[in-house]
This record gives C-alpha cells, structure tokens and sequence, in this order.
C-alpha cells in the first residue's frame, strides 16, 4: 500500500515514537499537536499538521531515523526554514517533519580550494557573511537568503539575481553525503571542481525536493568577491521596450551579475513603499548590476548604456553611493512580501522563457489579466526569462476565485507555448504537481518515478511532492 497518513489516536505508535527518541533524545522531539502545528506551514502558506517533530543533530541519527520510518512505513518531510512557496516543506500526508535547524556547522573553510563544507541547516546569510571574510562568495542569493538554508537551496536548486551570471545552486555543489530513504548513506561528486566517475547524483539529488535522499552534509563550490560593483537602473515608456533591453544586454559580451524587471504594477508597489524617484508613465524598469575587476567595471557601465538606449527609454542612473544601491535591492526583495498588503491572496509563480521570448510573455501576461479581470504583477530575474507572476484575488470575491485557477491555466499554457518552463527556482512541491504532465513526457516522468523507487523503495520520502496524484509507491511484501 501507498504511504498515506498514519490514523490512530496517537497519529504515530507508541514504538514508533519511543523508537526515535531513543535515536535522538526526548529533548529533540515535539510531539504535543500545539508545538508540532508550526511546522505544518511554509511560505506557500498552506498547512498540515506532522504528528512529530525530530530535530537531529548528526548524520547518523538521521540515517536511523529513516531506518524508522521505512521500516514502519511512517512519512518523513526534510525541513529547513519553510521559506519554499510551492508547498515542498508542508507534510501533506502527516506524519514526521525532519527539521534541520540544529545540523546548522560549518565544518571548513578551506580557502587554498575555494571550498565551504556545510551541515544542510546552516542558511545562506551564514555562508556568505563566513565566505566574505575569506575574500569570497556563494553564488546562489535567493531573495530569502538571510533565512533559507542551504539545504533548501540544494532541495529546489535556488538561484536568485546572481544566477544570470553565475548560475543556479547546481554549478556550486561539488559534492553530498546524504541518506536514502531505507537509512543507507551514500556521498556523490568530488572535493574537486572536475570529477567523471560514474554517474552525476549530485545534480540528481540537487532539485529533488527531499524525494530521493536527506542532505547532510555539502562541498560548497566559492568564488572570489569582485574587486568592484555598480548597481544601475533603465526606466520605460513600454514593457516593449524594456523586454527588448534585456534580450541586447544578454547578447552583448559584458554579462551582468543581475538583470531585475519591473511591470507598471509592480511599480506602483515601489511607490507606496519607497520614495525612489521615478517619474510618471514608466510602464517598466530594469536593475542592473555589473562586477568586475576596477579596471574594467566602466566598460561595462558604457555597454550596458549602449544596450538599453532606445526610443522609449526614459531614464538611466548609476548609483551614486553603496547606500543608494542598498536602497534599489531592498525595494526589490520587499516586493513579493509588500503583494500581501494588495491582496488577500495570491498566487506566486516563477516561470521561465528563454530571454528572446519575454516580450511575448509580458505581452500575454498583459492580455490574461484583461481577459480574466485579474491583476497580475510580474518582475523577476530577466536575465535569465526567470519571471515571477503573481496573480492577486480576494478569496471573498467569488467571481475571482472562479477565474484565478483557470487563469493560472492559461499562464502555464503560455509559457509552454514559448517553449519555456514551469518553474525556475521555486520547484513543483504540491502546488504544481498536478501541471507537471503539461511540461515532461509520460515516458520521462515515467523513469523518474522508477528512479525515485530506487532512491526510497518504500516512499517514505515526502510522500504527494513533484509528482501527480495517480504516482503511487505499491506494497510488494
């Protein structure tokens, strides 16, 4: 039988529980439904209580908690900070949340190899403030940065606005030690930059979303701090014209370090909550940030200048001052969070075109919010056609709750259209595993699914993640 939720009065059997606190100690677990119910939640906002809470503090205890939960069919939901937006933390099916909030070390700086080695728990601010003390950096900034941790990052293979330059969490892992879903441990990849023996499971597990293994422990890949920095700023009389800025900044040799956009709507956010002056009629705006060596970073100043001037471009301003720079970036990652005081609800989508087609995307997003009478906000990393959408409703507005989902619908087909993706660094989780068929082959969907048995015969594993309903582990004992 399937892994479900576990019914009896106690959610969890007494040997069940008694079993795992002899792994970890009573002092690392939560079973009282009041102290379990938080962490039932992530940033998706949906919720399901765990019957348990385990905070373990090794590799080996938790390798023998998964011993536990396969051997009693118990589901068993990895957990970080509860950042992810697509309901990938939330333990649907019940059962035992993992949070890795006390595997939190970093075990080495070993700066002659540019490498960090980490516990999953250690959250991304943590390593960037130790890397930059050293003269380095990771590369991976989602906009959560100071509170995800690592081993969310690796989960969804997080990327952020540096990701246009230096990529996305799984060009800077070289290697895990993790714990299949039976309790075995297994280590992929190398402490080096260039490893060819056998096949590539550090990219495999990288993204997974907890279905294939437990993370405990990761060879972060650094790079070195650039000597210099400029933040810069494009302002548009179209969203056009903006969306033809970002495909000459991208086909020009001097590639940014970031390339944010901004819709009209998410303008006007910019307005209520920052006194930025931006003047009347700007219906886009790109950030843009360069990096480099001190010699070279006016080059590409004068480049990026050269690719954005155009008819409609009304504006472009080079921060004077780090403060002012600091104050662009704040008024970028207060966006998402500021949606919520529009709108009760809201619907966070991070699609992906390749960068030729985002005046396509941004033309239809225009047309879909009109058709469906939705408001959708769109910004995100151009850069790379990484577009977050967000869809607001009232929830207490019947007509918008009736459109909201079909609009969505429409959205996807899209993306799909321009030959982009569903996700670029959010994952699928729960709330996109029912369009995931829209997007992989049955066939290849398929093969994932028999991996995935192989990686967690039993499916202990976050159990209802990734993939469709009708994808079920069967018993064969």
């Amino acid at each position: 039988m399937p892994v479900t939720h576990i019914s009896n009065e106690n959610g969890l059997k007494k040997s069940s529980i008694a079993s795992i606190i002899s792994v970890v100690g009573s002092e690392n677990v939560l079973t009282d439904k009041t102290n379990c119910w938080v962490y039932g939640y992530d940033n998706s906002r949906k919720h399901t209580a765990p019957d348990m809470v385990v905070f373990p503090e090794n590799k080996t205890e938790v390798s023998n908690i998964c011993k536990i939960c396969s051997a009693n069919k118990i589901p068993l939901t990895a957990r970080g900070r509860g950042t992810n937006t697509t309901g990938a933390s939330i333990p649907k099916a019940g059962g035992l949340v993992l949070s890795f909030e006390r595997m939190n070390r970093i075990l080495k700086i070993d700066t002659g190899n540019s490498v960090m080695v980490v516990q999953p728990g250690v959250t991304n601010g943590e390593v960037q403030t130790a890397a930059a003390e050293h003269g380095f950096f990771w590369a991976p900034d989602p906009t959560s940065g100071n509170y995800c941790t690592v081993g969310g990052n690796i989960a969804t293979n997080a990327a952020g606005p540096r990701a246009v330059k230096y990529g996305t969490t799984s060009e800077h892992v070289l290697g895990l030690h993790a714990i299949l879903g039976t309790g075995e441990a297994i280590k992929t990849g190398a402490y080096t930059t260039k490893s060819v023996v056998g096949y590539d499971l550090t990219r495999l597990i990288i993204g997974s979303e907890g279905t294939l293994a437990l993370v405990t422990e990761a060879i972060l890949k650094l790079t070195p701090l650039p000597e210099s920095r400029a933040t810069l700023s494009a302002t548009f009389k179209s969203t056009q014209a903006a969306a033809n800025a970002v495909t000459k900044i991208m086909a020009q040799p001097k590639i940014p370090s970031a390339l944010e956009f901004m819709d009209s709507s998410a303008i006007e956010i910019v307005r209520q909550y920052n006194d930025l002056p931006i003047a009347d009629g700007i219906k886009a705006l790109l950030m843009i940030e360069v990096d480099g060596s001190k010699n070279t970073i006016d080059e590409s100043i004068e480049a990026i200048k050269t690719a954005t001037s155009m008819p409609d471009q009304v504006n472009f301003h080079i921060a004077r001052s780090e403060q002012e720079a600091g104050k662009l970036w704040q008024m970028r990652k207060a966006l998402s969070p500021a949606l919520r005081k529009l709108a009760p609800n809201k619907i966070n989508e991070d699609v992906v075109v390749p960068v030729s087609m985002i005046p396509a995307l941004i033309n239809g997003l225009e047309a879909l919010s009109n058709q469906f009478n939705i408001p959708i906000v769109n910004f995100g990393h151009a850069g790379n056609g990484n577009i977050h959408v967000n869809l607001l409703f009232d929830s207490q507005n019947k007509q918008q709750v009736e459109t909201a989902r079909p609009c969505l619908d429409k959205v996807f087909e899209l993306v799909l259209k321009l030959n982009g993706s569903l996700s670029g660094e959010h994952g699928i989780g729960y709330e996109k595993r029912d369009y995931i068929k829209q997007e992989i082959p049955g066939v290849t969907l398929d093969l994932m699914w028999r991996l995935k048995q192989q990686f967690d015969p039993v499916g202990i594993l976050n159990p209802g993640k990734i993939f469709p309903e009708e994808f079920k582990i069967t018993d064969t004992s």
